[in-house]
């Protein structure tokens, strides 16, 4: 059962329309009917990220998308500053950190294709 609450936002318009019909692979002994939607819910994810975040993690970006990978965003970590073996989990860290490297960052060529950025 599906049920829409509410009047929909523009960028919703044209999937509950049918114009952006999903691309359903069905096995030979299925019904084609049996998809619940006319679209592809995922579809439909990027396209709310695009309207209301300006951005978009799958598919081409559009000229006027913001570039995610540039916004830095800041973390907390809470601790309890009179808890034992605070250094070892640090050093572990420290260790896990030297590891892995350092972090790599990838973008959109316009064909598509993936290309590595230089520095984060």
């Amino acid at each position: 059962m599906i049920e829409s609450i509410g009047e929909p936002l523009p960028f919703e318009l044209p999937y509950w329309a049918g114009d952006r019909p999903a691309d359903v692979i069905s096995w030979p002994d299925e019904d084609e009917e049996t998809y619940p939607l006319p679209f592809h819910p995922l579809e439909l994810g990027e396209a709310a990220l695009r309207a209301l975040c300006g951005f978009v993690q799958e598919g081409r970006p559009e000229p006027d998308d913001v570039d995610a990978d540039t916004i830095r965003l800041y973390g907390f970590h809470l601790r309890d500053p009179h808890g034992t073996g605070l250094e070892e989990r640090e050093a572990q860290l420290r260790r896990g950190g030297e590891a892995t490297g350092p972090p790599r960052g990838y973008t959109l060529r316009p064909d598509g294709s993936l290309i590595e950025r230089d520095g984060l």
